[in-house]
């Protein structure tokens, strides 16, 4: 009886064992992985990461080899005094800084492999290399770093930085320690640059002691290399940006309108993007990232947004054209400004009565009311007439990110009818309380790079491609929404009349002085007055430069814009900016070295380092963002707003 009991429970046990198996290998989700094996140590192999070139085939964005020293905890013995202290000099960090980084290892996993000190040079990796024999449980891993072959274009290309435990924890691919694009073209191409990386499997014995390749090597796969990319930028002209943008803080948009590549994206004041490579990146960083007045990491041709202001009316022009609600030789009059109600919008000397003409080079703000009001008050409510005008208004990419390839932006702002009922209540609010959006104020917020595109649209009488910054992907296509136009809700004959406008105020307006010889260019001045709470007064602070313009006026090879804060007025800095910046592309030289030596010898810096701080200005409850518009004029922001 007993010889039977032990027999049959032999049998059970048997019979659990094979059923358990058979749940693991045909039912169970619990699938074995190489890699979660802790008996086989893994050892990834980098691939060469994609170099970037310009639209001219300049190397930007090259590789240089780097050498982290990395740590298995569990592997690591005490040293003797001596050698600690050997290693620690060779490294470059103390016995706190060792006894650090070997708990915040061992914390991550005391069998997996973790950065100790990455990123060394050629130099301490020649020093290091023969004697890490000496120190067990540690081993050296290459890999490349950037090395950026430019001094410009920081918030173009960006840079690359190790991972966080939320992008680990997001995308898997990544392990502790591992570098991944960091704002720039480094950011919006990470997937197509970083390729794939190799691994080999190493079996471990029992005692933890590594004993050749697992299976003979049969897993282990070998580092995809990351894809070439040829970018859009022209980096002469990029260069000649920042040089003119030196000692100003501004952004400058450049966009060729036949494609929508962008050509030139400069953000002011930048940095050297080499300083972001290596083991000095972190220290740069941190200074970078605190400064909180200059703000070197804030790219204000993507991220800045301000009421768009008298570059604007152009727009109003097309929509009252297209809702045919004036003609081009239509006239108002204006007497320094305009009167609604017992209020008044301001406005400089000029002739008048003007038409859509005049009303353009001489920047009539009187003119643009009696336009918007006409474009409102055609419909039986103000509710419907808003919309209307909303919908042409984003038509030409206001009011979102325009679907763009870029790592950062801002949506900028286009109100609705929702924007005021929200604000007064609904059907309790009038044409007039929104008129600021005549001129291009009031609720209306734009970027620069939304103005640029703006530009493109006019240059080519109703249509823009998407704006984008990849122009070539290594055996690949870019994405086809970058060749598709996108369409206004403004019909082409409209565009004729708003172009010659802008081409005369290059001819007789408030850009005469600006012209370039040989080029016609076609552009519209902007002034922005600029206002902060100090100390709990309302305080005006040194006015904001705004340029906008295309050129030649057929068939444009470049759209601009141009944003100089603290510049005075539209053409004193902007102006001359983005004269010069068409130049430099069309031509290659400039002949107009008069405006070039004003610019390079006319500092802001002095502006900068007058008392700025305060809460950002608002204007009837909307935060302003210490910006209000105005046309060489100061108008008269008084009408109510009930929040």
């Amino acid at each position: 009886m007993r010889k039977l009991l032990l027999f049959m429970t032999v049998i059970l046990v048997g019979i659990i064992f094979l059923a358990r198996l058979f749940y693991l290998q045909v039912y169970s989700d619990n699938t074995y992985s190489i890699l979660e094996d802790n008996a086989i140590r893994k050892e990834y192999h980098y691939p060469k990461r994609g170099y970037v070139y310009d639209r001219n085939g300049q190397l930007l964005v090259a590789n240089q080899p780097s050498y982290d020293v990395m740590v298995i905890p569990k592997e690591v013995k005490d040293m003797k005094p001596e050698d600690l202290s050997e290693f620690c000099d060779l490294l470059n960090i103390t016995e706190e800084d060792y006894a650090s980084k070997l708990e915040r290892a061992h914390n991550y996993s005391p069998r997996l492999p973790s950065p100790f000190v990455p990123q060394l040079s050629k130099e301490d990796y020649a020093v290091l290399q023969e004697k890490m024999r000496k120190y067990e449980g540690f081993y050296i891993q290459k890999r490349s770093l950037r090395s950026y072959q430019t001094t410009i274009g920081a918030n173009v290309l960006g840079h690359i930085s190790e991972v966080n435990q939320r992008i680990i924890n997001k995308e898997p691919y990544y392990k502790l320690g591992d570098l991944i694009g960091n704002a720039g073209v480094e950011d919006s191409y990470e997937k197509i640059l970083r390729g794939v990386k190799g691994v080999r499997f190493i079996q471990k014995d029992r005692f933890n002691k590594d004993i050749g390749p697992f299976k003979e090597g049969i897993y282990d796969t070998l580092p995809q290399p990351g894809k070439d990319i040829t970018i859009t930028i022209d980096a002469k002209l990029q260069e000649y940006g920042e040089l003119l943008m030196r000692n100003k803080r501004g952004g400058i948009i450049a966009i060729e309108p036949g494609s929508g590549e962008i050509l030139a994206m400069i953000s002011g004041p930048s940095y050297n993007p080499n300083d972001l490579v290596g083991r000095i990146r972190s220290g740069n960083f941190t200074k970078l990232f605190n400064d909180s007045i200059a703000k070197p990491l804030f790219d204000r041709g993507l991220q800045a947004m301000y009421p768009p202001g008298s570059p604007f009316k152009t727009l109003n022009a097309l929509v009252a054209l297209q809702e045919g609600v004036v003609t081009t030789s239509d006239r108002f009059s204006c007497s320094m400004g305009y009167r609604y109600g017992n209020r008044r919008m301001g406005c400089h000397a000029h002739r008048s009565p003007a038409d859509m003409n005049l009303g353009i080079y001489e920047s009539c703000n009187a003119y643009f009311a009696n336009v918007y009001r006409r474009i409102m008050d055609k419909y039986d409510s103000p509710a419907k007439g808003m919309d209307v005008w909303s919908n042409h208004i984003k038509s030409f990419g206001f009011g979102n990110y325009l679907n763009n390839d870029l790592s950062v932006g801002q949506p900028g702002k286009v109100p609705s009818s929702r924007t005021y009922d929200r604000a007064y209540g609904e059907n309790r609010w009038y044409t007039t309380f929104t008129i600021s959006n005549a001129i291009g104020q009031g609720e209306v917020l734009a970027t620069p790079i939304q103005l640029a595109n703006m530009a493109a649209a006019i240059g080519n009488r109703g249509f823009y491609y998407t704006p984008h910054i990849v122009k070539e992907i290594e055996n690949d296509t870019i994405p086809s929404k970058f060749k598709t136009p996108n369409y206004t809700t403004i019909d082409k004959q409209h565009f004729e009349p708003v172009v010659q406008g802008m081409f005369d105020v290059y001819n007789k307006g408030t850009a005469k002085y600006l012209q370039v010889p040989g080029i016609e260019i076609c552009g519209k001045t902007g002034t922005a007055e600029n206002f902060a709470i100090i100390e709990g007064k309302k305080t005006q602070l040194t006015d904001h430069s705004i340029f906008v313009a295309f050129a030649p006026k057929d068939n444009p090879k470049i759209a601009i814009a141009v944003f100089v804060e603290n510049g005075y007025w539209g053409s004193r800095f902007a102006g001359k900016m983005a004269s010069l910046m068409i130049e430099k592309y069309i031509k290659g030289d400039i002949t107009r070295t008069d405006m070039e030596d004003w610019i390079l010898t006319h500092s802001l810096e002095n502006e900068y380092a007058k008392p700025q701080s305060g809460e950002p200005f608002k204007i009837n409850g909307e935060t302003q963002l210490q910006v209000i518009d105005k046309e060489e004029v100061k108008l008269q922001l008084d009408k109510p707003f009930k929040s």
